[in-house]
């Protein structure tokens, strides 16, 4: 009873249905969803329909599809694809960053760096990985130098293994 009081004094009654409003999207097309796709300097896409999105979770891949639960999840390095409602599927490496799906067949992917995996160079990332296994095994155990070398060993090996590369 005292509860509803203070919720009657603090909130007009019309709040809720003014937050809904505000919170309102464009619902997508049917059996598509919408995708917001972010970088710090860039956004790739802004509520844009697509078939579903392939995640590389940091718990493991899932594919997120129109009426999926809403789900947090941490990203780890790897391949994430966005397939298209025309059967076409973009591949872009991420290197890490959070994914959240949301009620109404909405999600977001924010990411600190993803890159086309037609764009990225297989020496490139090959010479990379031996350099950063070099300096992994020449740098001090617990030193940061040794986490550096041995996160750039991970993100290499995980570019490597979304360009079909086995680096071992």
């Amino acid at each position: 009873m005292m509860l509803s009081h203070i919720r009657r004094a603090v909130v007009p009654r019309a709040a809720p249905i003014l937050m809904r409003r505000c919170l309102a999207t464009d619902a997508p097309a049917a059996g598509l969803m919408k995708l917001n796709f972010n970088l710090p300097q860039q956004t790739l896409y802004d509520s844009a329909d697509v078939s579903s999105v392939v995640v590389p979770g940091a718990m493991g891949e899932y594919e997120v599809t129109a009426g999926h639960v809403p789900i947090v999840a941490e990203l780890k390095a790897g391949m994430l694809t966005i397939k298209h409602s025309d059967g076409v599927a973009e591949k872009y490496f991420v290197a890490g960053g959070f994914s959240l799906t949301h009620e109404g067949s909405t999600t977001d992917i924010v990411c600190p760096e993803a890159v086309k995996i037609d764009d990225l160079d297989p020496a490139a990332v090959s010479a990379n990985y031996e350099a950063a296994k070099s300096r992994m095994s020449s740098a001090e155990a617990g030193s940061a130098a040794a986490a550096e070398a041995m996160i750039e060993v991970e993100v290499n090996k995980a570019m490597g293994s979304a360009l079909g590369m086995s680096l071992a």
